[in-house]
């Protein structure tokens, strides 16, 4: 039993063996002076009182031993405790130095749960994330990458993580088990393929770590979607086929890019989304839905039924079960 108590004491941090010896040394010598002069100290307490101040040299005076033996005790506290206190708080300094370079260099792990992970560091993500912090709303947000050297914004619930995200470790370490969503971006130092192949590598690892996790996969290639949908991606954005479709509708509709760019800003906060069509709304038409809708300040867009979303359908279309509604809301 005494063995196991000493294996496990060796086991602790450095911090926590340091803090244990001088609760046992205060303690100790409190209870020691309290016995070997109880008329000064009537107390064991006023003994602890007596030895915190003693060892922290602070020296208040209102406790003082009187006799030869009460004398060397204070002596012994005072060479035995100026030295345990200063430890002390020098691993104390020390931990906080090594918990904050931990912090900026990406070494340290996240034990949180319900986060979002982001994978990759780009300005599209700088943008991403300063949008997804907004006043009122905390998110845990955690960022993987192994370019960066530090931490590249600093803030309350913002972890970084430096490592290779194709690594079960790297990924231990951001608790990815426990994460609600992961964000895989487009590695832009590589070629569009090999970018992608990345990408879909890193999304079988993740979703070997926790199958249940929402995926978002950024996607440059057409030729590999069906693979990342393969691998288990919930949503992909084609960012090179997003971009040609505003490049398209510029040319043939001179300020449309100014305009959807205003419209998505707009959107932030999650204002445009899906829901599923309620009990209410089952059998009614697209536009009796819409004037439905419109009374509650949500403008219904579009229908999503199965694999197929339906922008700006006919207005008889009838709304069914299990379809889900695009709208904006006000």
């Amino acid at each position: 039993m005494f063995a196991n108590v000493v294996t496990s004491f060796f086991k602790r941090s450095i911090l926590a063996k340091i803090i244990s010896i001088v609760l046992i040394v205060i303690i100790g010598f409190g209870i020691l002076i309290h016995i070997i002069e109880p008329e000064s100290f009537p107390t064991i307490f006023d003994g602890i009182w007596w030895a915190i101040v003693t060892a922290a040299t602070v020296g208040y005076g209102d406790f003082v031993p009187v006799s030869t033996a009460g004398r060397v005790v204070g002596v012994l506290l005072i060479f035995i405790g100026v030295g345990i206190v200063t430890r002390y708080f020098a691993a104390i300094s020390t931990s906080t130095l090594v918990t904050q370079n931990a912090y900026i260099e990406g070494t340290s792990a996240f034990t949180g749960r319900k986060h979002i992970v982001i994978i990759g560091w780009n300005e599209r993500v700088r943008e991403t994330i300063s949008l997804l912090q907004t006043p009122g709303k905390v998110i845990d947000i955690i960022l993987i990458d192994e370019s960066l050297e530090k931490n590249p914004m600093p803030a309350n619930h913002f972890h970084f993580i430096k490592g290779n995200p194709t690594h079960d470790a790297t990924l231990n370490q951001a608790n990815i088990k426990d994460a609600d969503m992961v964000l895989i971006t487009a590695d832009q130092s590589k070629d569009e393929v090999q970018a992608d192949m990345i990408s879909i590598l890193t999304l079988l690892a993740i979703k070997g770590l926790n199958p249940d996790i929402y995926s978002i996969v950024e996607i440059l290639t057409t030729q590999q979607v069906n693979n990342a949908k393969r691998g288990g991606a919930d949503e992909i954005i084609q960012t090179n086929r997003v971009s040609s479709l505003v490049m398209v509708n510029s040319i043939l509709s001179h300020g449309v890019s100014d305009a959807l760019l205003a419209m998505l800003v707009d959107l932030k906060g999650c204002k445009l989304q899906f829901f599923e069509a309620t009990f209410d709304l089952i059998g009614l038409t697209f536009q009796k839905s819409n004037e439905t809708l419109l009374k509650e300040g949500k403008l219904l867009i579009g229908i999503k039924r199965a694999d197929d979303i339906i922008i700006n359908p006919p207005l008889a279309l009838e709304i069914r079960k299990n379809d889900h509604l695009l709208i904006i809301k006000n």
